[in-house]
């Protein structure tokens, strides 16, 4: 078959973002250069513009000053704790017509509570918008962010946006703070679990993906919501992947690697954006007019309003940024700031900043009427408590049908790291006992994962991994089950750890006695056991806001246990669930196979009940490469060569002594990007192009066999790079420049074919001007990004 890509793949020409090469008001920060063919994004809304200006400007008009700087405020209320603090008296300010939007305030019931003090207890009467945290489920809970990228499958990205919004808009919310499309390279940095991954086509389609599930085709429908573009830049490349860190990105790097997905997500339509915490090249991105106005609204043409992070304009002063508050609203305000999360900034200062003349009133006028414009699409003008429906919440939230989906997509999302001997599939007629070991058995807790949204309150419908295996089993194999080890962060008698006040996360003071009593009873179960299932990971809150490490090992004792069950003989089959690469050293040398879970969901164990036993054949793929040790990180596929290249492989050890590399330790990962194995055998023939030339209007077929000798059937992501080999400025080794999820029967062939233009190779050149450069490129086709057929050809004028 041809492909041009996916249906919802977003083009070179729409990611490359459009912009004057003047520079910009920040020093030192370039605005690249524009572009004829491609125009300033203008999103489409369906709406009855000419109507809905009139009503807005009607309203803005009888509004005081006071009332429209309320429109700029949102606040949190009790339900989940997402930031440093809450304001206790937000809902008198409420009353008092001094919020435009609340957040942490689900269900139905409190949320129209909520909507009716504004619009029954104010003066003019102007509804609410209800916000979450909605990042992969509402109350269903499909699987963590980046697992569910690991399907490499966007339109189930899609869905799952779609059903969460389903069941958010039945329970009082109409805006959720996601995606989020921060590039990670740092699996140190805790919110890789809530992100796309190391590569920024990939996190653009998926990116786009989740916003159109989120906001449909419709925002007036009652089932889709405003979906947010965070954080607003640079936020996954946070130094020594501790979270709010500095970032510090070279121009071709920003354009490059972080700037492309939010370009694609204005270009798909998205409501609105959210600034990051961290500092970019020395501006805080909260402050920085040149992200915020000469970006994303004067060249990329956004009609939506960006909303702060929480606190993050009052953070400005900590950062050395700003004076005090009120310095701070000035800023992020005039840098173009529409609405301050949380920090009421805005609602104490400026009033006086205007009469100071510092802030324009008739800016204060431009954010509220972008502000009004979304309430208007969402129809909430028209009727203020349609998203508070208890009878569509009851038929909807949680539904059968929505499990059966989480599930589907907790299975598609698994990667099969290794499977040596074929270990898995298990074969349950083979098998009388099965011990389940590991802290991760029997979790419900840990099986959402972190950003779960209203999950933790509804674990009566979740799935753990003992539950799965039960229920598949129905009492034919018996499950044996013993916990075996601790996942917590052990310390020594007396030292302390450093946050010990965050006592949700597990700690606790290392008890040789009590560990080693754990592991023997672990040890004199496996020992009556047919195959040993480890069910082994992180704790889901040592990942996610401000839950870095500095160690990618399995925490607690947990390979204390696995060495002691490894001289049983037993097979050894790991379940890890996390929400970031880890350093699996010990495991991939010693355990028979490794699949890894991610934080599965609602429906987690019975997805993976349905891997273990080959009901479902595993199909995931890395989005992120998984280090051989913390001490490589950041290590990421689409790195650049050196003057001194490496080879891993080489028999000339001498001749590779003053090369790039470690005396320790290999340079190449220990899982790959895009690495994920499968119960089917998929044998690549040979790659063809339809020839070796490719002109500046042309294009370039790139084809290739695939038969799945296996016998299983199966899904292979078939996985498309190229490379610039020369440059005016260095180029990275590969690039994805696309890739399709092929199903296969056993023993089917099938052609995969790719098509590739000019466009596709166009980057920012030496002098910051976009498009391609005529050449020696390669291209390559494969399973992984390290496990790929090379073929070369020339792009020629």
């Amino acid at each position: 078959m041809k492909l041009r890509f996916l249906p919802l793949m977003v083009s070179a020409a729409l990611v490359a973002p459009v912009a004057s090469s003047a520079l910009a008001s920040n020093a030192g920060q370039v605005l690249e250069p524009a572009r004829a063919d491609v125009p300033a994004s203008v999103a489409v809304w369906k709406d009855d513009k000419a109507k809905m200006d009139a009503f807005i400007s009607e309203l803005i008009g009888k509004m005081t000053l006071q009332e429209k700087i309320g429109q700029l405020d949102l606040q949190s209320g009790f339900r989940n704790n997402t930031g440093p603090f809450v304001n206790e008296d937000y809902e008198n300010q409420i009353k008092r017509g001094q919020v435009g939007a609340v957040f942490n305030s689900y269900g139905a019931d409190f949320a129209r509570s909520l909507q009716q003090m504004a619009v029954e207890e104010t003066r003019l009467g102007v509804p609410l918008m209800i916000a979450h945290d909605i990042i992969h489920g509402h109350k269903t809970i499909f699987p963590q962010s980046l697992g569910e990228v690991a399907s490499w499958d966007p339109e189930l990205v899609k869905l799952g946006a779609k059903i969460a919004a389903r069941e958010a808009t039945a329970d009082g919310i109409m805006w959720t703070f996601a995606p989020m499309a921060d590039l990670v390279r740092d699996p140190r940095w805790g919110r890789v679990s809530e992100a796309v991954g190391e590569d920024t086509y990939l996190t653009s389609v998926m990116s786009v993906a989740r916003v159109q599930g989120f906001q449909g085709d419709d925002l007036s429908k009652h089932d889709t919501m405003l979906a947010t573009a965070k954080h607003f830049v640079g936020y996954g490349l946070a130094q020594g992947g501790r979270d709010y860190h500095t970032t510090d990105v070279s121009e071709h790097e920003l354009w490059t690697t972080q700037m492309p997905q939010f370009k694609a997500m204005v270009d798909a339509g998205v409501a609105t954006f959210m600034t990051s915490f961290n500092d970019l090249n020395g501006t805080p991105a909260t402050g920085s007019k040149f992200l915020l106005t000469d970006v994303l609204r004067d060249k990329w043409g956004f009609e939506g309003f960006v909303v702060t992070d929480y606190t993050a304009v009052n953070e400005l002063v900590p950062h050395g940024y700003a004076r005090d508050d009120k310095h701070a609203a000035e800023i992020a305000f005039n840098a173009g700031a529409d609405m301050d999360m949380v920090g009421r900034t805005y609602i104490n200062y400026l009033e006086e900043l205007i009469e100071e003349g510092k802030v324009d009133e008739s800016k204060i006028d431009h954010s509220v009427r972008l502000i009004l414009e979304m309430k208007w699409r969402l129809g909430l003008f028209e009727d203020p408590y349609r998203y508070f429906d208890m009878a569509r919440a009851e038929k909807e939230i949680l539904s059968d049908d929505n499990k059966a989906l989480a599930r589907d997509a907790a299975r598609r999302s698994m990667v099969l790291l290794k499977n040596d001997n074929n270990a898995l599939p298990l074969n349950q007629d083979e098998l009388r006992t099965i011990a389940l070991i590991g802290p991760l058995a029997d979790s419900k807790r840990d099986m959402i994962g972190n950003w779960a949204g209203a999950g933790p309150a509804h674990l009566d419908h979740v799935i753990t991994l003992k539950q799965g295996l039960e229920e598949r089993l129905e009492g034919k194999v018996k499950v044996n089950v013993a916990k075996g080890a601790t996942y917590a962060f052990l310390r020594e008698e007396g030292s302390p750890f450093a946050h010990d006040r965050f006592n949700y996360v597990a700690r606790q003071t290392r008890d040789d006695a009590a560990l080693q009593k754990q592991i023997d009873e672990a040890v004199k179960l496996a020992k009556q056991s047919d195959v040993i299932v480890l069910a082994i990971g992180e704790q889901e809150a040592f990942s996610g806001e401000a839950a870095s490490r500095t160690d990618l090992q399995l925490p607690g004792n947990q390979i204390e246990l696995m060495k002691a069950l490894k001289p049983l003989g037993k097979p050894m089959v790991a379940v890890i669930q996390s929400g970031r690469p880890n350093d699996l050293r010990w495991e991939s040398q010693n355990l028979d196979a490794i699949l890894h879970a991610w934080y599965p969901g609602t429906s987690g164990g019975h997805a993976i009940a349905d891997v273990l036993f080959g009901d479902y054949n595993p199909s995931g793929k890395l989005p992120m490469t998984f280090p051989y040790n913390v001490g490589q990180v950041p290590v990421f596929y689409n790195h650049k060569s050196t003057g001194r290249p490496h080879d891993e492989w080489t028999q000339k050890v001498r001749s590779q002594e003053y090369t790039t590399r470690y005396n320790d330790a290999p340079n190449s990962p220990l899982y790959a990007f895009g690495h994920g194995l499968s119960y089917s055998d998929f044998q690549y023939g040979e790659i063809t192009l339809s020839s070796d030339t490719l002109t500046l209007d042309g294009e370039l077929t790139v084809s290739v066999e695939i038969t799945n000798t296996g016998k299983h059937a199966g899904e292979e992501v078939v996985q498309l790079y190229t490379r610039q080999m020369v440059g005016s400025i260095t180029r990275p080794v590969q690039e994805l420049k696309g890739f399709d999820k092929v199903h296969f029967d056993a023993g089917e062939t099938k052609t995969v074919s790719f098509t590739l233009t000019a466009d596709d190779l166009a980057f920012y050149r030496a002098d910051m001007s976009w498009g391609s450069e005529p050449g020696d490129f390669q291209v390559m086709v494969g399973t992984a990004s390290d496990n790929v057929q090379r073929l070369s050809f020339k792009l020629i004028d």
